[in-house]
């Protein structure tokens, strides 16, 4: 049976060991600290880096697994959620059962282990959506979903500390990578384009508008393809793409059947002192006032989540973020990662803007929920 509690699956003396972590103090890096540190990725470094991840990914993990066991309305009980735990409480035990790093071979060994830790929580996105589709079916229709904030609150929290727990592992993994490209620091891009990022992102977005409805909005970027500064390109690729599907997909269905040409999406990239600032602005019809605070929830979509057609709960390697109503919630926290933000503005009758703030001082540190 799914609906097992974590003490039936798991030992005492590691739930007691989950809670002890969890109550430890977590360590905040910033960009630049990263960017710094990881530019001279000697063995030193390196086993500086494994022996920092050795003691602050439990706490993190910790945290995590602890809030997953004591959520509200039940939502701790549901098969998908359960699941999510069990990969936590997994990957609590696989680091806690890690000796000491005290040399450069402890460290590689250590190095492979957490990739592996990163593979296992690959479908964590969608597979707590579907925790949460379990919990909307069973529910009383009559219940209004903006009373279901803790659930909200949860979960941003939660894949706030997953983009915090991957961006960690993902840096020390990528600097071991040997001989990297120019003004490559792990993952991150000290001179990265955002004019060129956006470029790409938005060509994979209409692509995806392309195969759907077989045409699409032509896209105008604005903005210094020589203007670069330090950040994660995957990070921004995936705010891009999904804010640019999403305008694709209100124009397009605004104007399939007009004999009027589809307005171009448009985005404009402008580099302030502080922020780099990235606006996407669509003639697609705009939303409703009222339901403008729903598009940063996570108990409204009404998208089929990939992840029901699959009885195992998600070990498909073909499931993306994309697809089930989370990609604008989720981008927010990406923006917010490292010290910016998302708003959308729209206009009912006419149309979206939807704004990306990135700081390009690097120095804010992680938020740690």
């Amino acid at each position: 049976m799914a609906a097992k509690k974590a003490c039936e699956s798991f030992s005492k003396s590691l739930i007691e060991d989950v809670h002890k972590w969890g109550c430890m103090k977590q360590t905040g890096v910033s960009l630049r600290h990263m960017m710094e540190f990881g530019s001279k990725p000697t063995d030193r470094n390196l086993l500086i880096s494994g022996q920092f991840l050795h003691k602050e990914l439990p706490i993190r993990i910790a945290r995590r697994a602890i809030e997953l066991d004591t959520l509200p309305y039940g939502l701790s009980e549901k098969p998908a959620t359960l699941k999510v735990r069990d990969w936590y409480l997994d990957s609590f035990r696989d680091l806690r059962s890690f000796p000491e790093i005290k040399d450069i071979n402890d460290e590689k060994e250590f190095t492979q282990m957490i990739k592996a830790i990163k593979v296992r929580h690959n479908n964590v996105v969608p597979t707590m959506a579907l925790g949460v589709q379990q919990l909307k079916k069973g529910m009383d229709p009559k219940i209004v979903y903006e009373d279901l904030d803790e659930i909200h609150q949860f979960l941003d929290r939660f894949y706030l500390s997953r983009i915090g727990i991957r961006m960690l592992i993902g840096q020390h993994v990528k600097l071991h990578k040997p001989n990297p490209a120019p003004h490559v620091v792990g993952c991150i891009h000290t001179k990265m384009s955002p004019v060129e990022v956006a470029k790409n992102a938005s060509e994979a977005a209409r692509a995806i508008c392309l195969r759907e409805y077989g045409s699409a909005p032509d896209i105008n970027i604005y903005g210094d393809p020589s203007f670069t500064f330090p950040y994660v390109p995957t990070h921004l690729q995936l705010m891009v793409f999904e804010l640019v599907k999403n305008s694709l997909r209100a124009v397009q269905e605004r104007f399939m059947y007009s004999d009027k040409v589809a307005p171009p999406v448009r985005i404009i990239v402008a580099e302030g002192i502080e922020d780099v600032t990235i606006k996407i602005s669509d003639e697609g019809g705009g939303i409703k006032r009222s339901g403008l605070p729903k598009i940063f929830t996570y108990l409204y979509s009404t998208a089929k989540n990939p992840l029901d057609e699959y009885t195992d709960l998600g070990t498909d390697d073909r499931i993306t973020m994309a697809g089930y109503g989370y990609g604008i919630p989720i981008s927010r926290l990406y923006a917010k990662y490292f010290g910016g933000d998302l708003q959308v503005i729209s206009m009912e009758g006419y149309g979206t803007d939807a704004y990306l703030h990135l700081s390009r001082l690097g120095d804010s540190q992680e938020p740690l929920p």
